[in-house]
């Protein structure tokens, strides 16, 4: 049920079957239960209460079908904006070719005034367009969920949004069609940036059906189709389990046990160091503490092997549960995490867990390695290939 709800979303569970079970997750899905973050989030998301509900075989609704072609569409002028958390990246496109770009530096997560957010957003669409004649589309790669052109919750307004609520309702959550509209009604499509790397993916190896998966700062995923689609659903990998041992490294955020952000992030490279015989220093910021891992990687300490191999046996076997919820030909391992020989090493290992263990879904499965500059230029082409102008 949990993975279910993150990967797809939603605000109610309809359980068949055993009622005893669906009074458990009755229990568990509540405020003061085993779930209480997700429901507190899935609520905030689809602006409903959340539910659990037992009915009848029969009566469980079929799944409705939120799929929709957004991007690769490369005609006219269009901007691509990709909004990070340390960088903001904007290009100019015309008929397909990246004519400018630019990256610059920023703060977002780290500003409750969306006024903040509002003007360095709006200063990037304006330099896009000074270098065309025109502007006929935008296209938006954000962090977080996004409903209907909507910013329904993002890490980079988390401060807005915990701080100054009534902005994030007021301001956030319509930013980007706000900005389209005083740009002159500029035909707008924002997604999940999970979702737009998958389709820059999909757009590079001319197919379809790919997951992305980024091993970042958290755990990052988005997902394209046999259609070429974008599915509408939530792929936030970094809640969906990865180990069900009760034991298992606790997640800060939603406070429950096993997620995967604890295994396919720079968390893991950290939480697997004193194993390995790394002593890192305890005042460094996560990511130092990464650099520090990748310094000896690349001296070819095998000790930092060794923690690479063993994230790339946890993402062999994430890669075969994934499979069961997804259509996979294509996996896209990104993020900083498998940058540089770490990363080969752990993509080695993943492919071999499928090989081994998973020798029907290896036959359908390839896991792929971009380099990085090649992703770089590709996701502000997706992101501006999202919307259709006709």
């Amino acid at each position: 049920a949990k993975t279910i709800l993150w990967v797809v979303g939603g605000f109610k569970i309809s359980v068949a079957g055993s009622k005893s079970i669906c009074e458990y997750l009755k229990q568990a899905y509540t405020m003061d239960g085993l779930r209480a973050f997700d429901v507190e989030f899935m609520s905030g998301v689809y602006e409903r209460p959340f539910e659990v509900e037992w009915l009848e075989q029969d009566q469980i609704p079929a799944q409705k079908n939120a799929s929709m072609r957004v991007g690769g569409y490369l005609n006219g002028c269009r901007i691509g904006f990709d909004a990070g958390g340390s960088d903001r990246k904007v290009s100019s496109v015309v008929e397909g070719e990246a004519t400018y770009s630019e990256e610059v530096v920023w703060f977002p997560k780290l500003q409750n005034d969306p006024s903040y957010h509002y003007a360095g957003i709006m200063d990037a669409m304006k330099t896009a367009a000074s270098k065309m004649p025109r502007v006929d589309a935008i296209g938006v790669s954000t962090a977080g969920v996004v409903i209907g052109n909507r910013i329904m919750t993002s890490s980079l307004f988390l401060k807005v949004k915990n701080e100054n609520p009534e902005a994030f309702e007021k301001v956030v959550k319509n930013i980007y069609t706000d900005i389209a509209k005083e740009l002159g009604n500029v035909p707008i499509e924002v997604a999940n940036d999970g979702d737009v790397t998958a389709l820059a993916g999909a757009m590079d190896l001319g197919d379809n059906n790919v997951l992305g998966v980024a091993m970042g700062t958290s755990e990052a995923g988005g997902y394209v189709d046999g259609n070429g689609n974008i599915t509408g659903w939530l792929n936030e990998l970094a809640f969906v389990p990865a180990d069900y041992n009760k034991n298992a490294m606790v997640d800060e955020w939603s406070g429950d046990y096993g997620c995967g952000v604890k295994y396919f992030s720079q968390d893991s490279v950290i939480k697997l160091a004193p194993a390995a015989g790394i002593e890192l220093d305890e005042n460094a910021s996560p990511a130092e503490k990464l650099k520090a891992v990748q310094k000896l990687m690349a001296e070819g300490d095998e000790r930092a092997k060794k923690i690479y191999e063993t994230i790339g046996v946890y993402f062999g076997y994430a890669v075969a549960y994934y499979a069961l919820f997804y259509d996979i030909k294509h996996v896209l391992l990104m993020g900083r995490v498998s940058s540089g020989e770490g990363g080969n090493i752990l993509f080695q290992n993943a492919q071999k867990v499928l090989e081994v263990e998973f020798p029907e879904l290896a036959e359908k499965i390839t896991i792929h390695l971009p380099d990085e500059s090649s992703r770089r230029v590709g996701q502000s082409i997706a992101a501006a290939s999202l919307p259709n102008i006709g």
